[in-house]
């Protein structure tokens, strides 16, 4: 089914995607040399959120139920931040990571809604 293809490669870049974001705003918050322990504490649990993502992009169907974790993450994040970060936000930084944040928890939420659950009744 074309269709079904077609549907499967745009989720599979959708979570390279979100894996990438994941690899370079975690690799940020681990490697930027002012950031304090905390920061780098984030970064490495932002960049392993991204090795998450890299694994469900090879097998989208397979992986579908970790992904609860991811967006149980990425909607932690945008709640806690969001009101407290966004105050102290000088150039706009974390506004933007949050909305990207939002956009992939939406993503996230649409896959584990509407993917097909067939892979779920296969198995031996």
């Amino acid at each position: 089914m074309p269709y079904v293809n077609q549907s499967i490669r745009r989720w599979i870049r959708f979570f390279w995607a979100a894996a990438i974001f994941n690899f370079v705003v975690g690799a940020i918050g681990m490697f930027t040399s002012v950031s304090s322990i905390d920061t780098r504490l984030v970064g490495i649990l932002v960049f392993a959120f991204g090795i998450l993502y890299a694994v469900l992009a090879t097998d989208p169907n397979r992986y579908a139920r970790s992904l609860w974790a991811g967006l149980f993450g990425k909607v932690g994040v945008v709640a806690l931040l969001g009101s407290v970060g966004l105050q102290i936000d000088n150039g706009g930084v974390l506004a933007s990571i949050l909305a990207v944040d939002i956009f992939f928890a939406l993503g996230f939420l649409l896959f584990l809604l509407t993917r097909d659950h067939d892979d779920l009744t296969s198995r031996p």
